[in-house]
């Protein structure tokens, strides 16, 4: 299994596309993170006693996630409980995932934003980290997503470094150019992840 991270706006969504058109399979951890939190999943009633009906819920009972969001990053502490109460749902989910698809010679992809901060580099055979520098991911998460630029920022200082990640990094994939110049990187990493030769080799991290 290889692990996919990389900061908040880094581009892990395209760089788990790329791999899924190469046939790699593409588990999202934060897919799985918003069914746990649905209604009678596994950390709904837990986030709503820690934050709040009044908090976090919309006028169906479920949980906002941009009003948890904001309730979760508003101090250090919230944002821990969150993860606490969340990441152990998530990471059985996953695993039973990962149980599921276990196949000889299938590249399995499990996409963690948190994969530092919540140490789920344990799970992975590498882990790959995709790379830019702060400035580039302030720019796209105001672009594309619509962020102030202040809020953009205070979410990346709340994530792991950029050292921290790619110290823990098998490989590092760089995404700090054009969509022409990630596909290729793209495709050098292929050839080093995919079934026929599983030795990873792309861009060494320091």
């Amino acid at each position: 299994m290889l692990g996919l991270t990389g900061g908040i706006g880094a581009g892990k969504s395209t760089v788990a596309d790329l791999l899924a058109d190469r046939g790699a399979v593409v588990i999202d951890a934060d897919e799985v993170a918003r069914s746990v939190v649905e209604p009678g999943g596994p950390a709904y009633d837990p986030v709503v006693r820690r934050f709040g009906e009044a908090a976090i819920l919309d006028e169906h009972g479920r949980i906002d996630r941009a009003r948890l969001a904001e309730v979760a990053f508003a101090d250090d502490q919230a944002r821990s409980d969150l993860n606490a109460l969340i990441h152990p749902a998530v990471e059985a989910v996953v695993r039973d995932r990962l149980a599921e698809l276990d196949r000889p010679g299938r590249v399995v992809v499990v996409q963690v934003p948190l994969l530092v901060e919540a140490g789920w580099g344990r799970l992975a055979d590498r882990v790959v980290v995709v790379d830019c520098p702060e400035d580039v991911a302030v720019r796209r998460l105001v672009d594309l997503r619509g962020m102030d630029e202040a809020d953009a920022r205070r979410r990346i200082a709340a994530q792991a470094t950029r050292e921290d990640r790619r110290a823990a990094a098998d490989i590092v994939i760089p995404n700090d150019g054009t969509l022409a110049e990630l596909r290729q990187r793209i495709a050098e990493a292929w050839d080093q992840l995919g079934p026929a030769d599983p030795s990873p080799d792309v861009t060494p991290s320091p």
